[in-house]
């Protein structure tokens, strides 16, 4: 297991960190043999040390690769259920209320905010007349804190709520900030934070697949963006979970199960007898490992979409009986049926918050559709004792801008939105940050996008500068080479 220069230090002298965070070791024949023949025998005590750690780490990973695995320290989080609003809402409709924005609606921006590029920005794509929010924004909770008449479910959770409102990055185009957010990058071929959580903590069911992804509608740019596992093994991808119908591609039995099941008993026998042979070669085992996972999901997946055997009062607190609610809701009972049943990690999509046109009625529409559902999620959470072991997000690609585009609408804006957390360690009853006094942008305890992730490894037991896989000659992360834990967010 070697590394050049400082990595190789720290792998040596901290030995907590997990032969899984970093792999693609290559052997360099000098360093080994400098440690083989030092004086005293030191070298060779450290050299056996670490080729034990290569020699397991290469076979529990090649056997299994989503084995449970240890986190950097203990974990306030064990699993994450991701809710992505895609299309971008609008923060002064949401979270993020603005009095000034009031005071001005229909007016020209201020000379003051005149002088700054940003605002100026945004004036191209329309006549620069500000437009304030048509949803009042009350206090709710012990905290007092303030939610849109838009959420009237969910603001009776405002005490679990962590509102970040002055979340950032710098891309403005539906595509590539959707991969921000879910990716930590603008680019293609990053793993997607499903990935990178999967492939640090491993799975805890043997059952289902450890990161399951489902929509209420399509996706928005590049659906491998936005649950791909880019240059992690494609074992870390997400699995796509229908809510109707067959509920995962390609999972149809092939014949009656007992059949199957002889099947694959003689594949097992002709492959051990193989593998015997080459026991250097631990391939062949991960390939019978995912046609046994196959075998049982074949009954794990159905079971799991089968809503019947819920209570007719959990599915009223859902609303999946009913319209609008009907889809988004059986998607979060889905999700709470897979909390339970170990998924490590769930992406909800939500589309389509895209407000260019008339951006109040598509916001209720939205909301309408995901505020009885999101609230029956935490309820239902919290009531069976998942909540405190379950991260909660809720969170769109952007928001938007304070003036008026079109017939009452609102252009991108990424330059200053509102994220949520609950549950899983958050500090619930708090507005983390700012946007100025119009909502351009954010402007007081700013967290960019590294930070949002960082703060999410730091509640699953990461150090996000340490979950780290080797891929074209570096050490990449999810953070790339910036973030910051919010220390704010975390009890």
């Amino acid at each position: 297991m070697s590394i050049d220069g400082p990595h190789a230090t720290r792998l040596l002298a901290n030995e907590t960190l997990s032969p899984y965070h970093c792999l693609r070791f290559q052997p360099i024949g000098d360093r080994r043999d400098f440690l083989r023949t030092a004086a005293f025998g030191f070298g060779a005590s450290v050299l056996g040390t670490l080729m034990a750690r290569d020699a397991v780490a290469t076979d529990q990973v090649a056997n299994n690769p989503l084995s449970p695995r240890e986190s950097h320290f203990p974990a306030k989080a064990k699993r994450v259920i991701f809710i992505f609003c895609g299309g971008g809402p609008s923060q002064l409709e949401t979270f993020d209320p603005k009095p000034m924005l009031v005071k001005y609606n229909g007016q020209a921006i201020p000379d003051s905010f005149r002088t700054e590029g940003l605002a100026l920005q945004f004036m191209k794509a329309s006549d620069g007349k500000l437009m304030a929010s048509k949803f009042e924004f009350k206090k709710h909770g012990q905290s007092g804190l303030e939610i849109s008449s838009l959420f009237p479910k969910l603001s009776a959770h405002a005490d679990d709520l962590a509102v970040i409102r002055s979340c950032h990055h710098d891309s403005f185009i539906h595509g590539p900030a959707s991969a921000m957010v879910n990716t930590g990058s603008t680019l293609l071929g990053h793993p997607s934070m499903g990935a990178w959580v999967t492939y640090g903590l491993g799975c805890m069911t043997e059952n289902l697949p450890a990161y399951i992804t489902m929509t209420d509608g399509g996706f928005r740019p590049g659906p491998a963006v936005s649950y791909g596992s880019g240059f992690l093994p494609a074992i870390y991808q997400g699995t796509v979970l229908r809510t109707e119908g067959t509920p995962i591609s390609n999972l149809v039995p092939a014949g009656v199960p007992g059949q199957q099941r002889s099947m694959l008993d003689t594949l097992n026998r002709w492959n051990e007898r193989f593998a015997s042979a080459r026991p250097e070669d631990s391939r062949l085992a991960a390939q019978l490992a995912n046609y046994e996972l196959a075998f049982r999901m074949q009954t794990a997946a159905p079971d799991l979409i089968r809503i019947d055997d819920e209570t007719t009062s959990i599915r009223e607190l859902y609303g999946v009986d009913k319209e609008p609610t009907s889809k988004f809701g059986r998607m979060c009972l889905l999700a709470r049926r897979m909390a339970e049943r170990g998924v490590r990690y769930i992406q909800l999509f939500n589309n389509d918050w895209d407000g260019h046109g008339e951006c109040a009625a598509n916001h209720q529409a939205n909301a309408d559709r995901t505020d009885q559902p999101i609230a029956a999620l935490l309820t239902d959470l919290k009531q069976r004792g998942l909540l405190d072991s379950t991260l909660v997000v809720w969170a769109g690609e952007f928001g938007r801008t304070p003036v008026m585009q079109g017939s009452n609408g609102r252009d991108h804006s990424p330059y200053g939105f509102s994220v949520w957390m609950a549950g899983g360690g958050v500090k619930g009853g708090q507005a983390i940050g700012s946007t100025d006094e119009l909502g351009f942008r954010a402007v007081e305890k700013k967290v960019h996008v590294h930070d949002l992730h960082a703060t999410m490894l730091a509640l699953l037991g990461f150090d996000h500068e340490r979950l780290i896989y080797h891929f074209e000659g570096r050490n990449r992360r999810l953070t790339d080479v910036f973030g910051n834990v919010v220390k704010e967010v975390i009890s």
